[in-house]
């Protein structure tokens, strides 16, 4: 890169979060870690030479914070804090769980990316990335709430792209499958370590963080004539949302 390219990674704390801002930080970007829990994204910014800011997306104070440290320059944008909690069918499910997933998979996603817009304008050659999911192109038994969500995030994607055309910014969903990573499904089970590790088990190579990290890496290094419009990634071993080889 001739000069230095700005990042921003939301829920950089752990997992595809914190994998990509590794990444993006080795292609040579300056990255802006932002999570809410800011002892884990300084650590990881002292480690990439990267920044930290404290910032739960679906606050709008504490996004307001995350842009104004940023400044008036960014050129890319990955939206990934994100979550599924509970697995509930929709007939007993919480509706306080569907809240919190819509508020930070979509509503969080909106928030940071109207805040951020200006700044990815004045770069004259902005990405955003969406981290989607498989969820948000198909359903499932006790995954009502996470795939409402996500197939927001999907549309709230490819909305964007119809009204950012003609402008220096381009729109990518990444959308993972099986991704086994330390915290995700453990929190969507609640902690329940053992509900946690079934979803993988006898799973040969599921998908890891840095296999995701290194996909918006590469979409965010394309020329800038080149829009990645959606990346759907799986394991091998994942034909599709019913269909997992297990050994």
């Amino acid at each position: 890169m001739d000069q230095t390219r700005i990042a921003v990674v939301t829920g950089a704390s752990s997992g595809i979060g914190a994998a990509t801002a590794r990444s993006l930080a080795h292609e040579g970007y300056d990255v802006i870690c932002a999570a809410r829990r800011t002892d884990r994204i300084e650590a990881l910014a002292t480690e990439i030479g990267g920044r930290a800011v404290a910032c739960d997306v679906t606050d709008p104070d504490s996004v307001r914070e995350l842009a104004a440290g940023v400044g008036g320059v960014l050129h890319l944008l990955v939206n990934n804090a994100g979550g599924a909690f509970g697995s509930d069918p929709v007939e007993s499910a919480e509706p306080s769980d569907w809240r919190a997933m819509y508020d930070v998979n979509v509503i969080g996603v909106l928030q940071v990316t109207q805040s951020l817009l200006p700044a990815l304008r004045e770069s004259g050659d902005g990405v955003i990335v969406n981290v989607g999911s498989t969820a948000g192109r198909i359903a499932y038994e006790g995954g009502g709430g996470y795939t409402a969500a996500k197939h927001g995030t999907q549309v709230l994607t490819e909305t964007l792209r119809l009204e950012l055309c003609g402008e220096p910014i381009r729109v990518t969903e990444i959308a993972p499958g099986m991704v086994r990573t330390d915290e995700f499904s453990l929190v969507r089970f609640g902690g329940d370590q053992d509900k946690a590790d079934s979803v993988y088990a006898g799973v040969p190579d599921p998908l890891v963080a840095e296999d995701i990290a290194d996909a918006i890496a590469w979409v965010a290094t394309r020329p800038s004539h080149v829009n990645i419009d959606e990346l759907v990634i799986r394991p091998r071993a994942q034909a599709a949302q019913h269909k997992v080889h297990r050994v």
